[in-house]
């Protein structure tokens, strides 16, 4: 084997797009680090705290990936939001759509 007593770092990028933003974390990691832990170590849940891993898609170059899959070198991890909005939202939503079509 290698006589490396560092484990290999990986340079990789967290993103997540609000509607009105754009968010992108470069990161180093160690080797074996999954997806789930490399989005913690960002720091992004701090900045974004409506991040919900347990409910939002992540996923890298646009392949969804689970959280626990490592992550490999210049691996971009996205974070996806919710597609689906609140039942009770997108209800008002369309009630208010069709007052508006009232008019």
């Amino acid at each position: 084997g290698r006589s490396n007593c560092m484990a290999d770092e990986l340079h990789i990028e967290v993103c997540y797009a609000r509607r009105d933003a754009q968010f992108s974390y470069p990161l180093t990691v160690a080797e074996g680090v999954t997806i789930g832990e490399a989005i913690r170590l960002s720091g992004i849940l701090d900045e974004c705290p409506e991040i919900d891993l347990q409910h939002q898609r992540v996923g890298v170059f646009s392949e969804l990936r689970s959280l626990d899959e490592a992550v490999h070198q210049g691996d971009r991890i996205e974070i996806y939001r919710p597609l689906i909005a609140d039942p009770k939202e997108s209800r008002r939503a369309r009630a208010r759509k069709h007052q508006d079509n009232r008019k």
